[in-house]
């Protein structure tokens, strides 16, 4: 079975027709750059490009990078435009895909899902936490694979900032760090997380998940579990097709 899915970033829009049995990909993937200002009308359009460059014509699945709340309102927006806030994104992309089936569900929790189904979370208990590098942090969280929606740990405060401002991948780029000094951002980072929730597995996604070689192990003091997301970047295009599939 295939369906649809498109995964929204704050740089980039991706999607592809996703192999639901067996969670990967089933043509290479095809990629927009996000709209700055990412006006909802203007990813709408970045959207509408990506289904077309597959003639597609059945449902859609797609992430959002923000928190969304009964499967449709946006309630955040701290990579995109601000107009985004209230904004009912299910309508907005169903209108603009020319009436077909559409869900919204968060990026990191899409990408948690189906890491959790196909990936590094397959058959794991207890708490598990993915999160999700890239123009922001993104987060999962998992008990029992149960998941718990919209978590965003990555506006936990770090050091008197969101902690994304210092330890996403944006952040190590614009700051030009090396990987080991961002690696140390992102081990206080995750002692942070750790402390609360004290998960037994995080799982390490988003672009940075093909380079875990340059970083992981200069983590140190983590007593959880970490492994790299097995989907990499293609995580979130999978979890959004896999709830098209079950919509709510």
């Amino acid at each position: 079975m295939q369906i649809f899915g498109v995964d929204i970033g704050g740089s980039g829009i991706k999607g592809a027709p996703v192999d639901l049995d067996k969670g990967d990909l089933a043509q290479e993937r095809h990629k927009v750059l996000t709209p700055q200002p990412a006006t909802p009308e203007g990813v709408a359009d970045g959207v509408k490009q990506v289904v077309e460059h597959f003639g597609w014509s059945g449902p859609v699945g797609l992430t959002f990078p923000g928190v969304v709340t009964g499967g449709s309102t946006i309630r955040t927006a701290a990579n995109v435009d601000k107009s985004w806030i209230d904004t009912d994104a299910r309508a907005l992309f169903g209108e603009r895909l020319g009436g077909l089936p559409v869900t919204v569900v968060n990026d990191a929790d899409a990408a948690g899902v189906a890491e959790m189904s196909f990936g590094a979370g397959r058959d794991r208990s207890g708490t598990v936490i993915m999160l999700t590098f890239g123009t922001g942090i993104g987060s999962a969280l998992f008990v029992d694979g149960a998941l718990v929606p919209n978590s965003e740990l990555g506006h936990l405060e770090l050091h008197g900032h969101d902690a994304e401002k210092r330890a996403s991948s944006k952040a190590r780029e614009d700051h030009e760090l090396t990987w080991e000094h961002w690696a140390h951002r992102v081990q206080k980072y995750l002692a942070h997380v750790e402390m609360l929730f004290s998960p037994e597995l995080f799982i390490i996604g988003g672009g940075v998940s093909r380079k875990s070689d340059k970083f992981l192990h200069f983590i140190e003091g983590i007593k959880a579990e970490i492994v790299p997301a097995q989907l990499q970047n293609n995580a979130g295009i999978v979890g959004a097709a896999m709830r098209a599939a079950k919509p709510e």
